[in-house]
């Protein structure tokens, strides 16, 4: 079954990250080096919106006729969510096929399940003919399994802030150095607009590798106007985007990183507004995603609900941004954390827009905050708050005239739409 080879996966290492490009390579050998066999790639990077950026690159490519393989992490209800082969995710029989393949090629060596299962989507994209792969690192960049491809047509940079500071370094300078670890020799780079710091580190990596560096804010500048469209000026032209389709102001940021990346790589020329189209089809379930229908909405009398994935300080704010514009009534939240972040990070942002906070420990993560700690916390930071033993036990304390939102963790909102029975697609 799969799940059990899931399973198995995860305990041929006794660390969860173990950052190393070794065991990788070593394994990729075996395989046949699927990853010298892939379609053309844009590579991201970054602390936040990496996921947004892919799932605009992917509307884009789709809206062009293109087959795409995607590969993002980590995954909201299915394991299948962080592979998908010429347009479609993976199913259960392709997925179970190349991860025993990749098993026993393994041969019990000791190898994180990162790499692992990176290794098994290299192969499965290396074998399906496509236009193009969209590659998300998982952690960093420099020692990012991912990290082993060569000549991608660029690389891209989300916003970088301190996050996985056990792994990463503590200085934002230190962090800047991980992700521009995936910057090639002569590969143009895009990136969102940095912190000073931020940006010279990314400056100094680019000049190494002689690799054309361009920032948003100097090199392409966007503009939302009335209609919700997007002015784009990039490369001595005005571009006209379509109202990107993810909800909150900071996915207009990422819309706009996803178009100039096609208009900088190597293989795209953009001729008119129309390249742009899916721009105002992408999806990325829990990232701000309305909920109008489900098994969830019982417990709220039918009325909607939001759910959000935001688990640090930049993110939150990006929350904070979207709700804002929803409505200017408060918020009540359903909270829900891991022992691994702060809820001052995600709390603070959005104390302004919050009546009551309830707090649940996350279903089967042994490293999540407690219901009753996470409340406590909460109250600390003057925020009014109660523990409660579940979601549908939080859901149901809500008042069906409030506005709801379900944040805190990317493995809370994938609870969430478990639940809802509202699984990505």
């Amino acid at each position: 079954m799969l799940s059990e080879s899931l399973e198995r996966l995860s305990l041929l290492h006794p660390k969860l990250i173990d950052l190393g490009l070794g065991r990788t390579y070593r394994l990729l050998k075996k395989a046949g080096s699927p990853h010298q066999n892939l379609p053309p790639i844009f590579h991201i990077a970054g602390t936040n919106g990496k996921g947004s950026v892919s799932a605009y690159l992917f509307a884009i490519a789709k809206q062009l006729g293109l087959k795409t393989h995607c590969y993002t992490s980590p995954h909201l209800c299915r394991f299948n969510e962080r592979i998908r082969i010429a347009n479609n995710l993976i199913d259960d029989e392709a997925l179970l096929k190349v991860l025993d393949e990749v098993e026993k090629l393994n041969q019990n060596t000791p190898i994180t399940f990162y790499e692992i299962t990176t290794v098994a989507a290299f192969m499965a994209f290396a074998r399906i003919p496509a236009d193009l792969l969209i590659l998300e690192t998982g952690l960093g960049g420099r020692l990012d399994s991912t990290n082993v491809i060569e000549n991608p047509l660029a690389s891209i940079i989300t916003p970088i802030e301190r996050d996985h500071e056990h792994f990463l370094g503590s200085e934002l300078t230190q962090i800047a150095g991980e992700k521009a670890g995936i910057i090639k020799k002569n590969v143009p780079v895009i990136s969102a607009s940095q912190s000073s710091e931020v940006e010279e580190t990314l400056k100094n990596k680019a000049s190494e590798m002689n690799a054309p560096i361009f920032f948003e804010g100097a090199d392409f500048i966007w503009e939302q106007i009335r209609t919700g469209e997007v002015k784009l000026e990039c490369k001595n032209r005005v571009f006209t985007l379509p109202p990107p389709s993810l909800i909150g102001p900071h996915q207009i940021q990422n819309a706009a990183l996803a178009a100039a990346s096609l208009i900088y790589s190597n293989n795209f020329t953009p001729m008119d507004d129309r390249l742009f189209s899916g721009i105002g089809f992408a999806k990325w379930p829990g990232r701000v995603q309305f909920i109008d229908k489900g098994k969830l909405l019982h417990y709220r009398g039918a009325k909607p609900i939001w759910i959000d994935g935001a688990h640090n300080s930049h993110s939150a704010t990006a929350l904070a941004a979207s709700l804002a514009k929803i409505t200017d009534e408060k918020w009540t939240l359903i909270a829900g954390m891991l022992e691994t972040r702060k809820p001052d990070d995600i709390f603070m942002p959005l104390k302004n827009l919050i009546s009551e906070i309830f707090t649940i420990t996350i279903p089967g993560q042994v490293a999540s905050l407690s219901a009753q700690g996470l409340s406590e916390r909460c109250q600390d930071l003057g925020i009014k708050a109660n523990a409660k033993s579940s979601l549908s036990e939080a859901l149901s304390a809500t008042r069906e005239s409030e506005f709801v939102v379900i944040c805190g963790s990317l493995y809370l909102a994938g609870h969430a739409l478990l639940l809802n029975d509202t699984l990505p697609e």
